[in-house]
């Protein structure tokens, strides 16, 4: 599938602050299922974008920004390809060993109540089979709702009222996966939805997950599919705040207003 995408971040400042630091995963490293045409990051205002990778392998940019400013906007627009592999990765680059990802994190850890739940919906079935059980059994019982979390929500808590976003939909897979011995981690990224819809108010999130004599797969619990040619894949870690797109800190100021606008389109058919 040929995607553009546009997505702009917007801080607007009560008070004027005195600088800006900013920390940015918002580029993908290109897979044997997704082909990167063109990719960039502007900022508006004299900074310097300094390219590096984090320990996950994931392409950070940061940039220091100074003040006063009184409203900063970081706008990405990129192209891609991309091919629908059934959730299958192939071609990612993997610096860390795999135990690492059975490591549980303040966002992740499963209580007694999401081990007992992934117990059950794993029910003996075999490892794949368990987890497109435990994918649907999660999405059976969460409801999608914006005002009841943030970004400190744990799994456990977010579990315990079955509603949340994307962000909890993915913990939750995540943490019940792990109780089930198998690797798994956070994903940060786009996704076009099927509706043909175009505009989104925040980018998606969902799990990978490690299965013998497969590899990772993708798999969307919000949606209860596993990621296709529709999404974009950015950044990954052991949770949210490994594959965050935008995490920084300013100097002075008062209250900050976050405005995110993203669209992600459906583009030509490339020849």
């Amino acid at each position: 599938m040929h995607l553009k995408l546009q997505h702009t971040t917007r801080y607007t400042y009560e008070t004027p602050v005195r600088g800006v630091v900013q920390m940015l995963r918002l580029t993908p490293r290109p897979y044997d299922g997704l082909h990167v045409v063109r990719w960039r990051i502007d900022v508006d205002h004299d900074a310097t974008l300094k390219p590096s990778e984090d320990s996950f392998g994931n392409i950070v940019h940061s940039f220091c920004a100074e003040g006063p400013l009184d409203a900063l906007t970081v706008t990405v627009e990129g192209e891609v390809l991309t091919e629908d592999t059934s959730g299958i990765l192939h071609g990612t680059q993997e610096r860390l060993p795999l135990g690492l990802y059975l490591r549980q994190t303040p966002l992740t850890t499963a209580d007694r109540t999401i081990a007992d739940f992934a117990r059950d919906a794993a029910d003996g079935r075999d490892r794949l089979d368990a987890l497109h059980a435990l994918m649907a059994a999660l999405s059976d019982r969460m409801t999608f709702d914006v005002d009841v979390t943030h970004v400190h929500t744990t799994a456990d808590e977010a579990f315990a009222d079955a509603k949340g976003v994307c962000q909890d939909f993915a913990h939750i897979f995540i943490a019940a996966a792990r109780s089930l011995k198998f690797p798994a981690r956070y994903v940060s990224g786009y996704m076009r939805q099927s509706d043909g819809r175009e505009h989104y108010e925040a980018g998606h999130g969902w799990a990978e997950v490690h299965v013998p004599g497969v590899g990772w797969i993708g798999f969307d619990p919000t949606n209860a599919i596993c990621a296709t040619d529709a999404y974009i894949r950015v950044a990954i870690g052991l949770d949210y705040l490994d594959a965050s797109p935008v995490r920084g800190v300013r100097t002075g100021g008062a209250h900050e207003t976050l405005d995110v606008s993203i669209q992600v389109q459906h583009g030509a058919s490339q020849q």
